[in-house]
């Protein structure tokens, strides 16, 4: 039997979520799989057929904090830690592959240890991969500077960051005698023998994509509920509304979200991702820690989220609409591409405003042809899944081996 270990940087839930989607479509009469991560993330592990082993990563109020500067997430000397315990865990574990999501040292790691290595990563972040125009990020100062200023100074300064970004990453790899990589953070994020984009290649068309390089389609996880979940207003002629800002959204605005949608003709169902804010409460708004989002996304009228894939796609799969709140550049990246197909509507998380959060809400539940371009999107995502690609990819690399 193959041993697949799957490393996820628990720093958001989505880089978690994916590799259990992924895992779930493993054949565990020919793959033993072993799942290693931040032992704060085990929870979301239930019914999960594969073995633990913790793997310490960063604060996530740390990662969310330098996206909010927009300043380089992993310092060299954690790199290099990381480095150190994923070999100790590759000769604990001894596996013949290794899948991973944003672990950027296993790169090194991996090579050095001789085992392939593939990642998960968002389409968005491919080098193949031009958007029409690279949206400026929520950061500290966008909350105060004009914002066509702000984009004209994050146009002139992208590619300067993005060098900044993969500048720890190449240090360590000349310190362990590797080659360094193009100065370009995204041939850092997809730096691996094989490259697993959770996207449908419809909304990220990507020019000369190389062999190593494949779409296995939108990663639909939900976090195990065991409570039960229902909807506020019973009368499925109320417009219901889900709302989750995910790990990584801006957890702030959420009381804003729920005044608003509270004094709407709406039934709303709230996700905190678990961060315990206090809320305002409404006879037609329930909050709760967690919540099956693909269950209750499928149910929904429209999705209101951070934009990211995880939450998008839970949407998306189901044809359901999108509201975007996004603060960070992939949570821009992938809800714009979205809205490009007609099928979402992106505002930006440091110019929240609840009137118009409202109108665009009103509008999005019943604007029909968004629904109907969900509906397509859906289709693409039917077409590219995981429980296909997984095991088309990993049925070719037992034939090379």
């Amino acid at each position: 039997m193959t041993r697949i270990l799957w490393v996820a940087e628990a720093v958001t839930l989505a880089h978690v979520a994916r590799p259990l989607a992924a895992l779930r479509h493993v054949d565990p009469a020919r793959w033993q799989s072993v799942i290693a991560c931040d032992p704060r993330a085990r929870r979301h592990l239930q019914g999960i057929d594969a073995e633990y082993r913790p793997l310490p990563a960063i604060e996530p109020a740390r990662f969310l904090a330098a996206l909010r500067r927009g300043a380089p997430v992993y310092d060299l000397a954690t790199l290099r830690g990381y480095v150190e315990a994923e070999l100790r865990l590759f000769r604990d574990t001894r596996p013949d592959l290794v899948i991973g999501d944003f672990r950027l040292s296993l790169g090194i790691s991996a090579r050095i240890a001789r085992i392939p290595y593939a990642t998960l990563a968002s389409a968005c972040w491919s080098p193949q991969y031009e958007p029409p125009s690279w949206p400026v990020p929520a950061l500290s100062l966008t909350r105060w500077l004009p914002l066509p200023l702000a984009q004209t100074l994050f146009r002139n300064a992208r590619c300067h960051a993005f060098v900044r970004h993969a500048k720890p990453m190449n240090r360590l790899r000349r310190e362990f005698g590797l080659p360094t990589i193009d100065g370009d953070v995204r041939n850092v994020y997809t730096d691996a023998d094989y490259v697993l984009y959770t996207d449908v290649p419809e909304l990220f068309p990507l020019e000369g994509l190389p062999t190593h390089a494949r779409f296995v389609g939108p990663a639909l996880w939900e976090p195990p509920i065991a409570s039960a979940w229902s909807w506020p207003e019973a009368n499925e002629s109320i417009p219901r509304v889900y709302v989750t800002l995910g790990s990584s959204g801006d957890a702030a605005l959420l009381p804003r979200i729920v005044e608003t949608l509270g004094a709407l003709r709406v039934s709303a169902l709230v996700s905190t991702a678990a961060r315990r804010d206090r809320l305002p409460v409404f006879p037609n708004v329930h909050v709760a820690d967690l919540l099956p989002g693909v269950a209750v996304s499928a149910s929904a009228s429209l999705v209101v989220c951070n934009g990211g894939t995880l939450s998008c796609y839970q949407a998306l799969s189901a044809g359901v609409p999108v509201v975007a709140v996004a603060s960070n550049l992939e949570q821009f990246l992938t809800s714009q591409a979205i809205e490009r197909t007609g099928a979402a509507v992106c505002l930006r998380a440091d110019r929240f405003d609840p009137r118009r959060f409202r109108d665009t809400v009103t509008r999005a539940i019943e604007d029909r042809p968004l629904r109907d371009n969900a509906t397509k999107i859906a289709g693409w995502c039917r077409t590219c899944s995981l429980d296909r690609t997984i095991p088309a990819f990993l049925q070719q690399l037992g034939a090379r081996a």
